[in-house]
């Protein structure tokens, strides 16, 4: 039994390839000097997320799907008189992967 603990394939080709290369190529004094991803952040806004509450919970949903972690619906910061908003209802959607999930995500 392998008790080897699972990395994602773009994880390991950029440690082992790209880092050293990117040292080499701007003369990195260590490997900490070049940049690496921290996050990545999807989100969506919804035009109809005022009229039809289901739509913010479809936009979750396809999201949920797409990302493979549960997304979290977003709410607005202000009332917005023109387009019939107020502050607190949801208006779109996001999620932020990070960690293997990033990677696997890319």
């Amino acid at each position: 039994m392998s008790t080897k603990a699972y990395k994602p394939r773009l994880a390991t080709k950029y440690k082992n390839d790209v880092v050293p290369a990117l040292v080499k190529k701007f003369s990195y004094e260590t490997v900490m000097q070049a940049p690496r991803l921290e996050k990545i952040c999807v989100n969506r806004g919804i035009n109809g997320a005022v009229s039809d509450k289901k739509t913010v919970e479809i936009a979750v949903e396809e999201l949920t799907t797409i990302t493979g972690q549960k997304a979290v619906p977003t709410m607005s910061k202000k009332d917005i008189s023109n387009f019939k908003l107020r502050k607190g209802m949801p208006i779109g959607a996001k999620v932020t992967l990070r960690g293997e999930k990033m990677y696997e995500f890319m």
